[in-house]
């Protein structure tokens, strides 16, 4: 599963790597430990009265809840490649709001004699690089204003993930991602060839995966600074 990631981007950053409009540099510091319930920049397409399609970063929080949720209700934080297609909670996202999740890395934990031993995994880039994971995302009428929360969408690791863990995001390649993010609405074979290019690019981007052990500060979302940039450091440079 993923249940940790970091983000060590600004909105500039963010924006420019994904050519898309909206975002304030106040809404997106860097965040070391981004865990569910709290809020990322969520990267959706809609199409406008106009016809054209646009690309926007939003606050949505970690953590889905469909438009017939209800709060405090179920709000799973990962799906399964193998059934979000035809898995009743998530099908019709999958179907027309399909979204990108940026981050910098995820964290993920190996149990040991002394406790879990939590590792940093990322790309090829270390911190400075940029993941893109698949995601699925909802909306729902919160008052007066609309509440966006996502799913990110895993599959079976490989590579260096698979040591640490069973399970991992499933990353973009950056050619995919115009496609993924069309908001189109997907069903029959449409919705199986989907499937299979998350198959085939997040195959393609795990093989560049690698991992590293970091400071077991990470392990408490209660005690730890989401905003320490200690915490994606290689354990030998924090002690």
């Amino acid at each position: 599963m993923c249940g940790r990631f970091a983000m060590d981007k600004d909105v500039d950053d963010l924006i420019q790597a994904f050519v898309a409009d909206g975002g304030r540099a106040q809404d997106w510091r860097p965040t070391f430990s981004m865990a569910p319930t709290m809020v990322a920049p969520l990267v959706r397409e809609h199409r406008g009265r106009d016809g054209e399609l646009k690309r926007e970063l939003e606050p949505a929080s970690w953590g889905f809840v469909p438009g017939w949720g209800k709060p405090g209700g179920r709000a799973p934080i990962n799906a399964r490649l193998e059934t979000v297609a035809t898995n009743g909670l998530f099908k019709r996202a999958f179907a027309g709001a399909r979204a990108i999740v940026p981050m910098s890395g995820y964290f993920e934990w190996e149990q040991r004699d002394d406790g879990k031993q939590p590792f940093y995994l990322h790309g090829p880039d270390g911190a400075s690089g940029l993941l893109a994971a698949a995601a699925v995302g909802a909306a729902r009428k919160d008052g007066d204003d609309w509440a966006i929360s996502f799913a990110i969408i895993t599959r079976e690791a490989r590579d260096a993930s698979g040591e640490v863990h069973d399970r991992m995001p499933v990353f973009l390649a950056p050619e995919t991602w115009e496609r993924w993010l069309d908001p189109e609405p997907v069903e029959g074979k449409a919705a199986d060839e989907l499937v299979q290019l998350l198959e085939h690019t997040s195959s393609a981007v795990a093989s560049t995966v690698t991992h590293y052990p970091v400071d077991r500060k990470v392990n408490s979302t209660r005690t730890v600074d989401p905003e320490d940039p200690t915490l994606i450091q290689p354990l030998e440079e924090t002690e």
